[in-house]
């Protein structure tokens, strides 16, 4: 039976793949200027991947606990978006090495951090459903 907790991961989930869906679909010249999201600066998309990231790893270890095969590829995604995530906040509070500010991603940071929200989404909805199995 689908509980709270279930249909609130697949609703995060589709915010968080919708945030990075409409960007890209916009880049390819589809749909209106309005999706191209750019009002989000990238140290708030940075904490948005983290937390996304955090409630992605929740949501994978409720997996793993229920034996469900998919939970160990959600808890990689999981903690490769938390370290893209993690690592420019924690850069940009001085803690950690210059490399924490993933300056070499700079060129391609905005699509970067829409993959990963893609990502992201795809696996917090298919966890709406594998925490059930």
């Amino acid at each position: 039976m689908m509980e709270a907790k279930d249909f609130a991961s697949g609703f995060v989930g589709l915010v968080i793949f919708a945030l990075g869906l409409l960007p890209l679909l916009n880049r390819l010249g589809v749909g209106p200027e309005w999706m191209a999201i750019k009002f989000l600066p990238l140290t708030i998309v940075s904490w948005i991947v983290a937390v996304a990231a955090l409630y992605l790893v929740i949501n994978s270890i409720i997996e793993l606990t229920n034996s469900n095969a998919i939970g160990w590829i959600s808890v990689i995604v999981a903690f490769v978006a938390l370290a893209i995530g993690l690592l420019p906040i924690l850069g940009g509070f001085g803690i950690g090495p210059d490399f924490f500010n993933l300056e070499f991603l700079k060129g391609f940071g905005q699509i970067l951090y829409n993959v990963i929200f893609i990502a992201e989404g795809l696996f917090l909805m298919v966890a709406m459903f594998a925490m059930e199995m």
